[in-house]
């Protein structure tokens, strides 16, 4: 769903320990939507907050209603995570194996137009 960055990530991350896989929304995002959709730095900090193993980012590069190009969202969120936390990025119908945290998903949108 939508969320804005706020401290209470890091109050369920402390609450419930960690997490196998955050779901998180990376996309459709503006500085001036920030209380509704995170910017793509703040999905990295809610995961180290959640103490999360991976990260899904979602709301990203299916449609355009923001002012960003489609792909900005997956370009962002991969090189601002320097490959720290796995990122989970299957392209849209692609099966997502959620016992397996070592799957490894391809840059699909990397040269599509």
């Amino acid at each position: 769903g939508d969320s804005g960055y706020d401290t209470h990530f890091a109050e369920i991350g402390e609450k419930f320990g960690g997490f196998d896989l955050a779901i998180l929304d990376n996309g459709q995002y503006n500085v001036a939507w920030q209380a509704i959709h995170m910017l793509p730095d703040e999905v990295l900090k809610v995961a180290k907050e959640l103490n999360a193993k991976r990260i899904f980012p979602v709301h990203s590069s299916k449609f355009v209603m923001a002012y960003h190009p489609w792909d900005e969202p997956l370009i962002k969120i991969t090189e601002l995570n320097e490959g720290n936390i796995p990122l989970v990025t299957p392209i849209i119908g692609e099966i997502v194996n959620l016992n397996d945290n070592d799957q490894q998903f391809k840059q699909w949108w990397t040269g599509v137009e």
